[in-house]
């Protein structure tokens, strides 16, 4: 386990992709174990599930990270522009050119990830009004989260992504999962980490971010 304070613990689950140990299998027990801890979640009731598929086949793993690829072409067809050399580039434009490289790291190596973890919801919100998605949405991702959180005390990384959703039924008919009756919501990449050490992310000052009575 790693000893993290609530503060640390919430401060540092980053999204990791270059420090992804490639080469150490995760225990099926430690897996089972985040399932159980996110299970406690809160959720939207009214009969919502939340379902973690997880991919440790080899060649399941390989087929998900060629929809995964099929899926992001585009995006990785147009990196950011490097800094000119008058302004140097801002924190932002930096940490956005270093979030790239390290998708692009995924996106090269994501068969070699050796869990990979999809967080599904009984039900599909396709058509439906916001209430109806965000009772959805509101009872997956709290669980996803709660996953990832309960990964980083024992040691493991993973990043949420969502672009394999835009072939979502051909993911869900490789995983047998029933289509018309589960919504898929991301694919988590994980493994162990290298190094167990991550600081806070660069964000938008509570300033901008809190807004008292009215926007």
């Amino acid at each position: 386990m790693v000893v993290l304070s609530p503060d640390e613990l919430l401060t540092t689950t980053r999204a990791v992709r270059r420090r992804l140990d490639l080469r150490r299998p995760v225990e099926r027990r430690v897996i089972e174990e985040c399932i159980d801890i996110a299970s406690q979640a809160p959720n939207a009731g009214n009969g919502l599930r939340v379902h973690f598929v997880v991919v440790t086949d080899e060649g399941k793993r390989r087929s998900l990270a060629q929809i995964y690829r099929k899926c992001s072409e585009r995006y990785f067809a147009s990196p950011p522009k490097p800094a000119s050399s008058d302004s140097g580039g801002s924190p932002w434009e930096d940490a956005t050119r270093r979030r790239f490289r390290s998708e692009l790291h995924l996106y090269e190596h994501l068969e070699e990830v050796p869990v990979h973890v999809i967080p599904c919801v009984s039900g599909r919100a396709d058509g439906s009004g916001i209430p109806a998605q965000a009772a959805r949405w509101g009872t997956v991702y709290p669980a996803a989260w709660s996953f990832m959180l309960a990964g980083r005390a024992r040691g493991l990384g993973m990043t949420f992504t969502t672009i394999h959703l835009n072939m979502e039924a051909e993911a869900a008919g490789l995983l047998g999962i029933p289509f018309n009756e589960v919504m898929q919501a991301g694919l988590l990449p994980v493994a162990y980490t290298k190094g167990s050490r991550f600081r806070p992310g660069l964000r938008a000052p509570v300033s901008e971010t809190a807004h008292w009575d009215r926007w």
